[in-house]
């Protein structure tokens, strides 16, 4: 930007939302970078955010700029309860405030932003002020969110919903309106909420107390500053796919998770795992699906086993997968960065008596690191929970898809032990089960990072796509059966005021997953579905996704009718003439693995039909065009399934998602008519969910407009 550019000069919107664009590249930094002056007044303040805005800071710095920052220090339990005690306020909200900065410096990628504003600092251009409520005796958060930049002749105020922090900024979805002096329009918003800002800076603001602060952080600031040039071993791994240079002394990582030299390390994985640092090592990465969550992982793996060989202890980690396939899928992964895996499934005795002495290896000190990748129905069991209690060194768990162990069971094995544990997941929230999901929060830690699937998108993580819905019919029978299982459901919900959890074996699990199968089943998708496949005969690289189990009614009526599975490969290679495999949990180990190979060539075949054995963690990046016969109302599976088909492939560069909806049958009697308007409610959610980020979104809502009007569903 040039030297001279002022406010007005950079084309501010009245408004960022973060479905429209990157609120830090849009936004802050053209304003910083304008700017002569910036005041802040947020709920929380990270230094971290200035790792965010270091570039705009440099511009900043040269241009004289001065800053004054308000904030409210993050309260731990320790800090209200000496509160409550008696303990001199002021020191309490210093300690937090310090605490928060020193645990900045502890990560580069923060420290960094951190140094730079220690020069500002040190240069007295930077004032910073704590701020709290205090009313009737009681301490509270202060949690507004404003910002004014200003130039020589100018000033733009914002405020909305963006916390100075670096997931308020990236991470969150976030939205803020902008206010421009020189507009007619803003001007008057502008100035007031500069003045709200002076008011507040100068403690005139009622039912708030703000203390200055600047002083007390400057040795931190100004030692940040020192170690600006101290560099984390993240920041030297390749980019872009720029390998480190030939010749580069490198350390001795033989025996020891590496990072390939050959491995592009997105900035978004970066950012993860700084983050995951900050916080000592703990947290949930929420990465949409194909973004990349297992190299993450095994890239803070690497640092975290590097960090601590420099300290002479070696590390174990354990990573725990649903399933068995993704053993073998991980295993492959961690043997590019450099180590073998043990891989414990199946048989005890294959795998018990390596992973007891590879913990012998480790505590003699003849091992630097070890892995070992389980399965979770094998980390539940007692053999590896007996592994994990012999053992006392150094210990990462890498839960993938975390939110499985939120089960009843699972959750009580999971080692207290552990100092370092990372959870992923697209969707850590388990269904139905908040007790679940508390738990897992409660073990793993906060979410330290997230990258949804719009911004993937957006990044080019993860492909364009266009999503085709079809409107299939319940017959009249499935129409009564489902309304008589929903007057169940509600029925136990309403006995246990809603809190029945959604274990597998709960009764609310069962009949949940039974209303579930109506829709899966429902007799009407596979003549649509016919249909939709002639249209694609002679194309490749097609997932069908099928309802497990078989019809709810052919139980009701002991009928032996083929599954739908059965029924959709009749049909793909008899009466359509194109080569297909099913991929399900039966399929032998070797049978999968040439069924995906093949797939990914797509010459000899063109489809491959499965239910849930795709929806966690299976690579299929060549998929191009997924059809959904399951129905189900659980986010996670829907989310998954379309992540899938979204993954990034050579020649690859958008996807077709064709999603059977369905709807109540013509003619429904009135009594019938609530609960058919309920099914349609989470029916049109994932519709409306899909079609948000489809390059055919316009299309897509036009055609439910009758179906809407029909029931009145304007509001969902």
């Amino acid at each position: 930007m040039h030297p001279n550019t002022r406010l007005r000069d950079t084309a501010l919107a009245p408004d960022y939302r973060s479905d429209r664009g990157h609120i830090v590249e849009d936004f802050y930094l053209p304003a910083l970078r304008a700017s002569t002056h910036y005041d802040r007044a947020v709920g929380y303040f990270t230094s971290s955010s200035l790792a965010l805005l270091g570039q705009g800071l440099d511009d900043f710095t040269h241009r004289a700029g001065t800053m004054r920052i308000i904030a409210s220090p993050y309260l731990e339990e320790q800090d209200i309860a000496d509160i409550e005690a008696g303990y001199v306020l002021r020191d309490v909200l210093h300690r937090a405030a310090l605490r928060d900065l020193s645990q900045a410096i502890a990560t580069p990628h923060a420290a960094r932003g951190l140094g730079k504003l220690g020069r500002l600092v040190a240069e007295e251009r930077v004032e910073i002020k704590l701020a709290y409520v205090s009313c009737n005796n009681r301490v509270g958060m202060y949690h507004e969110k404003i910002g004014i930049f200003r130039d020589d002749t100018d000033l733009v105020a914002f405020k909305g919903s963006a916390n100075e922090t670096r997931s308020g900024l990236i991470g969150n979805f976030e939205s803020i309106e902008v206010f421009r002096s020189w507009d007619p329009r803003d001007a008057d918003r502008a100035l007031r909420i500069s003045e709200n800002f002076d008011d507040l800076w100068n403690d005139r603001t009622p039912l708030l107390r703000v203390l200055p602060f600047t002083e007390a952080a400057k040795h931190i600031v100004e030692q940040a500053a020192r170690d600006t040039a101290t560099h984390s071993d993240l920041d030297d791994l390749p980019t872009n796919g720029t390998p480190i240079a030939v010749g580069q002394t490198q350390p001795d990582t033989s025996g020891m998770l590496s990072i390939p030299r050959d491995l592009t390390i997105r900035d978004y994985q970066k950012t993860a795992v700084h983050n995951w640092f900050a916080h000592r090592g703990r947290g949930l990465f929420r990465m949409a699906t194909g973004t990349g969550k297992t190299l993450t992982a095994l890239a803070a793996a690497a640092q975290l086993t590097s960090t601590l060989h420099k300290q002479n202890k070696a590390l174990l980690t354990v990573v725990v997968v649903p399933y068995q396939h993704l053993v073998d899928q991980w295993a492959s992964d961690i043997t590019r960065f450099g180590m073998t895996p043990i891989r414990a499934y199946e048989a005890t005795s294959a795998w018990y008596q390596r992973a007891i002495d590879l913990q012998h290896a480790l505590a003699l000190g003849a091992a630097r690191a070890g892995v070992i990748v389980t399965t979770n129905k094998t980390f539940g069991d007692d053999p590896f929970q007996n592994v994990l209690a012999r053992y006392s060194g150094q210990l990462l768990l890498i839960a993938d898809e975390a939110h499985n162990l939120g089960a009843t069971r699972l959750r009580t094995k999971l080692p207290g032990k552990a100092q370092y544990r990372l959870g992923l997941s697209a969707t850590p929230e388990r269904w139905f089960d908040d007790e679940g999901t508390e738990a897992l929060t409660d073990y793993f830690g906060d979410i330290v990072f997230e990258l949804g699937m719009g911004e993937a998108i957006q990044r080019g993580a993860l492909c364009h796509y266009s999503y085709w819905p079809v409107l299939v019919e319940l017959d009249e029978e499935e129409a009564e059966l489902y309304v008589s299982v929903t007057t169940k459901i509600a029925k136990l919900m309403a006995a246990h005021h809603g809190s029945e959890g959604f274990d597998d074996d709960s009764p609310l699990g069962a009949l949940l997953r039974k209303r579930a199968n109506i829709l899966g089943h429902a007799r009407a998708k596979l003549p649509a579905l016919q249909q939709q496949l002639a249209q694609r005969r002679a194309q490749s690289h097609q997932l069908i996704y099928c309802a497990e189990g078989r019809h709810p009614l052919s139980y009701e009526h002991d009928l032996d009718e083929p599954t739908q599975l059965d029924q959709v490969m009749a049909m793909v290679g008899n009466d359509l003439r194109m080569s297909a495999a099913r991929y399900i949990s039966e399929t032998k180990r070797a049978d999968r693995q040439s069924v995906l190979r093949r797939f990914s060539r797509g010459i000899d075949l063109q489809a491959v039909a499965s239910m849930r054995c795709l929806d966690e963690g299976v690579d299929v990046p060549a998929a191009r065009i997924a059809y959904l016969l399951a129905s189900s109302s659980n986010p996670r599976q829907f989310i998954q399934r379309r992540g899938r088909v979204l993954r990034r492939a050579e020649g690859k560069d958008t996807a077709d998602i064709i999603d059977f909806i369905v709807v109540p049958p013509s003619g429904a009697t009135a009594l019938q008519q609530e609960t058919e308007r309920r099914m349609l409610r989470g029916e049109l959610a994932r519709v409306e969910e899909f079609a948000h980020l489809a390059d055919n979104e316009a299309d897509t809502l036009d055609l439910l407009r009758p179906l809407r009007k029909r029931y009145g569903l304007f509001d969902t």
